[in-house]
């Protein structure tokens, strides 16, 4: 009996010693922890306050820079907005749900081939599948218009089908609101 009473008051030390020593570590550690993600957290917020605003301006036009270059891509004849371009329309929409002062025109462009009548009516269809995927998106309607080009903007002048998949396209031309 006597044996079975050390044990129990061995375990119970041994128990408690864990259990006191688990709290003192993880106290100090813990407020260790929050204290340092505090002033991690005041430093990254003193530091985005601190950025001048001719550099977010600057960050803003680089983007936009980026976005004129992009084109989204059709198939001959074809005015549906392929998978592979959602992103790109995302990335628009995105940075027009931002920032209110950007205005979109969207130019739609065929290659040579048709009448110039048929050009400028399928034009006109790919600029506008890209704007309903820009408002799907949560672009502003408001901030979009279209306009189709036809075939009088190629990017490229040959008259075969590597050209061909370069003048197939809408293209995204930004402009800075009031």
């Amino acid at each position: 009996m006597m044996t079975r009473l050390a044990v129990i008051a061995f375990a119970s030390i041994i128990l408690s010693a864990c259990a006191s020593a688990t709290k003192t570590t993880t106290s100090p550690d813990s407020s260790q922890d929050m204290a340092e993600n505090h002033r991690q957290s005041s430093s990254a917020s003193e530091t985005a306050m601190a950025i001048p605003i001719d550099v977010l301006a600057s960050d803003l036009n680089e983007k936009l820079d980026v976005m004129q270059q992009q084109s989204v891509y059709f198939d001959f004849n074809e005015y549906v907005v392929k998978p592979e371009y959602q992103a790109i329309i995302k990335q628009m929409a995105d940075l027009m749900s931002a920032h209110e002062q950007i205005l979109v025109t969207l130019e739609g462009n065929t290659d040579e081939r048709g009448s110039g009548e048929y050009n400028l009516s399928l034009g006109s269809k790919r600029a506008y599948a890209v704007r309903k995927s820009l408002e799907l998106m949560g672009a502003p309607s408001s901030r979009i218009e279209t306009l189709s080009l036809g075939e009088e903007k190629p990017r490229l002048n040959c008259h075969e089908e590597q050209c061909w998949l370069k003048n197939r396209r809408t293209d995204f031309v930004i402009k800075l609101g009031p």
